[in-house]
This record gives structure tokens, sequence and C-alpha cells, in this order.
């Protein structure tokens, strides 16, 4: 079979999303503006949220069990919108399926460390800032970037709970990018899906300007990397939602991100 009637084959398959909830509907989201005519599933884990507590081990096997459900769905590629994930499972998995995987982490930090940056502050959860992945890739792209890495974990539950206006909430954020201040980063990195939602907040306290959103720059490498192997799909859009409980919180949750239309299956 010649290689353009396989990729012909190929580019009509389904492109798979997972993250442990909601949040990465953020990164769903952009890549259904972007390339509207991609067949895409999308699986929330919400069995086992929130990530950022849990050890490398435990996300391992969360990222496989997702992936052998992918590997049935006959998918042709799996985008990790999840920087936890992407941070602390990534590199064990990334070998084991016949379809391309996306990290967010590892795809981002090449083309941000392009970009001639000195100094960057990242925000992140505590497993993906626990891991130094988001250093580790900067620096080897540009080993003279410096990198400070900061854990948020209040900020995903602000986020998901409208807790914008609550003063709590509001010193958090404060004291966070106070802190981030003090390093005098060329540019912040929101090192998890969430962050973004929270900018309302963040622009109170640092220009808006000073904020790296990696979903943005993910979408448009995935576009690229598809198109360049001839994997476009131009002919589809049809989508599904899968989650591994609570279908229904996660459709209550999901409209601060997405608007998703059918409750999602449980599998």
């Amino acid at each position: 079979m010649s290689t353009s009637n396989h990729n012909s084959q190929i580019k009509s398959k389904p492109v798979g999303f997972f993250d442990s909830g909601v949040g990465g509907l953020s990164v769903y989201a952009r890549f259904k503006k972007v390339l509207p005519f991609e067949d895409t599933l999308y699986y929330g884990d919400l069995a086992n949220m929130p990530y950022g507590s849990k050890t490398k081990d435990e996300l391992v096997g969360f990222a496989r069990k997702i992936l052998d459900f992918y590997n049935e769905k006959d998918v042709k590629a799996v985008v990790i919108a999840c920087n936890t994930s992407s941070a602390r499972a990534y590199e064990a998995v990334k070998d084991e399926y016949r379809f391309k995987i996306y990290p967010i982490i590892q795809s981002c930090a090449k083309i941000i460390a392009s970009a001639g940056y000195k100094k960057l502050g990242v925000f992140a959860t505590a497993a993906t800032v626990q891991s130094g992945v988001y250093t580790h890739e900067l620096r080897k792209y540009d080993s003279g970037i410096e990198v400070q890495e900061i854990a948020c974990p209040n900020w995903v539950p602000i986020v998901e709970n409208n807790k914008y206006t609550e003063q709590a909430a509001i010193n958090d954020v404060r004291n966070q990018v106070s802190k981030m201040l003090e390093f005098n980063p060329d540019k912040i990195i929101l090192g998890c899906t969430h962050y973004p939602y929270l900018m309302s907040l963040l622009k109170e306290f640092a220009p808006a300007g000073l904020f790296i959103d990696p979903a943005e720059i993910f979408v448009e490498y995935i576009k690229s990397d598809l198109e360049e192997c001839g994997l476009l799909n131009s002919s589809g859009g049809a989508e599904q939602f899968f989650v591994s409980a609570n279908p229904e919180s996660f459709k209550a949750h999901s409209k601060i991100f997405y608007n998703v239309k059918d409750l999602p299956l449980c599998v």
C-alpha cells in the first residue's frame, strides 16, 4: 500500500484527548475551533481526580488505562491535555502505542524555549512542579534559560467552584503572583489547563501580556504536525465524551470550558 493511500485511511480516524476532569476541555475547545473537521473523543478521568496529588506510578497507570481505551477506539492520535500527566506519565508510555501521542509540556517547550526568553516562570500543580519537567524540557533547547516553578494547589478549585470574587482566592492569587514577580520573569507559563481561566484575577496583579497560555501554542503545533504527516481530516467533526465516573458532574463543570451537549458515557 502506498504512503498516500495509507495516510488517507488513517486521517479519517478520530483524535483522542484526556485529562483528569474538565480542565483539558480548554485545549479541546481550542482544537475544535482550529480543526473543526476532526472527529474527536474526550476522556475525563473523574474517578481518579485530582491528578495533581497522585504519585508517578499512579499517573502512569491511569495513562495506560486511558491509552488502552483509545487503542480499542482505533484513534490516529491522543492529546495529553493535562500538564500533570504530560510531566509524570508521558515518558513511561510514549513508545507503547502505535498512534501519535502529543504531550502538552514537551510539545510546547521547544517552541517557547526558541523565543529567546532569558527567565521563565511557571505556575503549575504540585505534581508538575515536583517533576521539574518544565525546567528540564526548556533547558533541553536552551541551557541558559532560568526557570522558576511555583505550585498553586488552590487554583483549580477556584476555577471549578467559581470562587473568583472570594477574598481567600484573591489573596492566594496575589501572593503567588507577588512571589513570582520577585524572580522578574520575561514570561510566565500557565502550566495547568485551568489557570488561563484565572486571567481576570491574574491581570489585576501583573500585565496580561506576561502570561503564556500553552494551549494556544499546543494546538498550532498539533495542526502543523498532522498536516506535515498528511493526516488532517477535512470531512469529519463528530465528537464523543467519556468519563470514568460522575457524568453529571462532568457535564455541569464542563460549561466553564466547552458546551458538552450530551451526557458523557461512563466507561
